[in-house]
């Protein structure tokens, strides 16, 4: 086969999939009809339309014949779906001697770049100069009572903070907020404020001690027990309660269960009248896991059903709603648990709660599999931002398939062109020793291509805050989400000194 006659079967491989892909977006698009009240976000919708009718076929052979001829782009689509398909077609039919069907002006190829660029802002606020990736900033308890801290957050150039609503109350909350407000007094900069809703809390409760040990060891057995049922369990084991029954009463033999992000894994072996028996799969060495309140329980095997909006969260937004900037919104799940947050949102600020932001953090294996129709329901009424949870995620999902799912977040984030904040962990060992280590660090590098980064709370924050801003200054030189930037490189002469030379001034840049 002669190459015209190959680009021509090129050219209607690509043509039949740009029809198809319109085709299909068109039946996702009903399914989403009447979900979008923001007219500026129905372009985008249109694309993640697009985005999702694309990823279903299987593309890698088509890409392959792109590669030899200089056209690949199909594998950064995401931002501008058609605008990419129609792009290759022209190409291809000027390789195949025929007249390109029109061109597509540069504003708008790249207008899925211009929306997410403006929603981040819409939602964070105006970058700071202090890096090219925003920041947000977990607040400890302290922030309430001491204005400095704040006020050297916003002197960093933090774009965001974010207070835990299942910490502290309202008092502290407000003082917390007051000291934003001054800080931004200060530096002439507001930081926008962020309120993590608790919803319905899966922890360990009351404990009872076996023998007067609260340890257990690998392979031990372990009670756990409905709440009130602690002393039905038996006496000769260690017990600890569930706070949450529906989780418990949902569970089954040869389910899997995680305590503290993973720290302690067990798998059940019997049910139980007060609860379920497990046994300890996986734990620390030495003298094991001992037992703690307050620590979360993941049961990544077992299906069920609790309202994400809880009593204490509505009581929360009341609020939130006149207070915050936006709310984060913990363990949802469904398009429905949105439908039901910015009801409760409407009930508080009828004329303009579409303008506070919400961010929708994806924690479990259900939030993924929905993860279109949450972003969809969410966007299509107010500013919207993903939260890659990866604590609860990597516990419910695998650390595996987590390493897949965080870049297909990022993807679809991009692909519906709203912002992705990247969170867990981020330099963990630095925010508690001041020392990182080296796999935080590309972690960390990988999350430049979020469009924003959440730290939590640690001796070593301040520290954390400038170490980030040099790594993603480096880092925004090389990439944009997936699309190399090929800035020139400082390491190697290329034609000129000598590679140590040069190699020293690029580690001194």
């Amino acid at each position: 086969m002669d190459q015209d006659s190959d680009v021509l079967d090129i050219l209607r491989e690509v043509e039949a999939l740009r029809n198809d892909v319109a085709a299909q977006a068109q039946e996702i698009l009903r399914r989403w009809d009447g979900w979008i009240t923001r007219d500026d976000f129905a372009p985008s919708a249109e694309n993640f339309a697009h985005y999702l009718a694309f990823r279903r076929h299987e593309i890698r052979p088509l890409q392959r014949r792109l590669m030899a001829l200089g056209l690949s782009s199909l594998g950064r689509a995401e931002g501008r779906v058609l605008p990419t398909l129609d792009a290759v077609v022209r190409a291809l039919q000027a390789l195949a001697g025929n007249p390109p069907s029109g061109m597509r002006s540069d504003p708008d190829f790249f207008a899925g770049e211009e929306r997410i660029a403006a929603r981040t802002v819409e939602l964070l606020g105006q970058p700071s100069l202090h890096g090219p990736v925003p920041l947000m900033v977990t607040l400890p308890s302290e922030a309430a009572d001491n204005p400095g801290f704040l006020r050297q957050l916003a002197e960093l150039g933090v774009e965001a903070v974010r207070i835990n609503c299942a910490h502290d109350g309202e008092e502290d909350w407000a003082q917390m907020i007051a000291h934003v407000v001054q800080a931004g007094e200060h530096t002439g900069r507001r930081m926008k404020v962020f309120m993590d809703l608790a919803g319905p809390k899966i922890r360990t409760g009351a404990i009872r001690k076996s023998k007067g040990l609260k340890r257990v060891i690998l392979g031990e057995q372990l009670a756990l027990a409905l709440p009130g049922q602690l002393g039905e369990a038996d006496p000769d084991l260690p017990a600890i309660e569930c706070t949450l029954p529906e989780a418990l009463l949902a569970t089954d033999t040869g389910h899997r269960l995680f305590v503290d992000d993973g720290k302690l894994q067990a798998r059940v072996v019997r049910r139980e009248p007060w609860g379920v028996l497990a046994e300890i799969t996986a734990g620390p060495e030495g003298k094991g896991y001992k037992l703690k309140p307050e620590k979360g329980i993941n049961f990544p095997d077992t299906e069920f059903s609790v309202p994400a909006l809880t009593g204490d969260d509505v009581e929360a937004l009341r609020f939130i709603a006149h207070h915050a900037d936006g709310v984060e919104f913990s363990f949802v799940q469904e398009p429905e648990d949105v439908v039901r947050l910015q009801e409760a949102l409407a009930g508080e600020r009828p004329d303009d709660w579409h303008r506070l932001g919400l961010v929708l953090k994806i924690e479990t294996a259900r939030a993924v599999r929905n993860l279109p129709d949450l972003v969809v329901r969410a966007a299509g009424g107010q500013p919207t931002a993903i939260m890659i949870a990866r604590g609860d995620l990597a516990v419910e999902i695998g650390f595996t398939r987590l390493a897949e799912m965080q870049e297909e977040i990022l993807w679809l984030g991009e692909a519906a062109q709203i912002p992705v904040i990247w969170a867990t962990q981020v330099l963990e060992s630095y925010l508690k020793t001041g020392v990182p280590s080296r796999g935080e660090m590309t972690d960390a590098a990988m999350a430049a291509r979020a469009e924003c980064v959440m730290l939590n709370k640690g001796p070593y924050l301040f520290e954390a805050i400038s170490e980030l801003d040099r790594l993603f200054g480096r880092m925004g030189g090389h990439m944009r989400k997936k699309t190399p930037q090929l800035r020139p490189l400082q390491s190697w002469p290329f034609g000129g000194g000598t590679a140590q030379h040069v190699g020293v001034l690029a580690m001194q840049q």
